[in-house]
């Protein structure tokens, strides 16, 4: 039988759920619902959701013959910065989670590996690895401000929509410039 390496959940944080009031008789259900504060770094580089921002647990605990499974939703708003203009970016992310949670001891540990499922800490769930993996899965990697940003003029910096039509960073060399007046004249 696998060892697994367990760290010490404290039962009051909010990313953790209690299984001591939900019977271990399959098909036995209890719902959570509860705003927690988001973890560090759940995000990518250029989004993510604020640590401390309210996340929204809309959670539903099954007994089943192996475990326990969680499933439900977790929403809640999201910052960053746009990929092409570097414009503020205030969203929010809606993902869907569903989990199997093996009793300790249960068949699960001869026929699942030690990553493939996770495990009941005594009679603790935590939460954050799989809403980690949900949300941070769920977010953009290369985010936009609207879907038709035009992103930033390579030359200045400055936003193409805020520069005129006939914003231009071509330099003419000098010695063809007799040449350009020529093409100017027929039009």
């Amino acid at each position: 039988m696998p060892k697994h390496t367990q760290t010490h959940l404290n039962p009051r944080s909010p990313l953790v759920l209690d299984t001591r009031e939900l019977p271990r008789r399959p098909g036995s259900m209890r719902t959570v619902d509860r705003v927690a504060p988001a973890p560090r770094d759940l995000g990518l580089e250029l989004i993510g959701v604020p640590e401390g921002a309210d996340l929204t647990l809309a959670l539903r605990m099954e007994s089943v013959s192996e475990g326990v499974l969680v499933s439900g939703t977790v929403s809640g708003a999201v910052a960053g910065e746009c990929g092409r203009c570097l414009r503020p970016i205030d969203d929010s992310v809606t993902v869907t989670i569903q989990e199997l949670y093996a009793y300790e001891h249960s068949t699960t540990d001869e026929t699942a590996g030690e990553d493939e499922v996770g495990r009941l800490q005594g009679d603790l769930i935590d939460l954050e690895p799989v809403l980690r993996d949900a949300v941070v899965l769920a977010l953009p990697t290369n985010p936009l401000c609207r879907a038709d940003c035009p992103g930033l003029c390579p030359e200045c910096g400055a936003p193409w929509d805020e520069l005129p039509a006939d914003h231009s960073h071509q330099q003419v060399d000098p010695r063809w410039a007799a040449l350009s007046q020529l093409t100017r004249k027929e039009e």
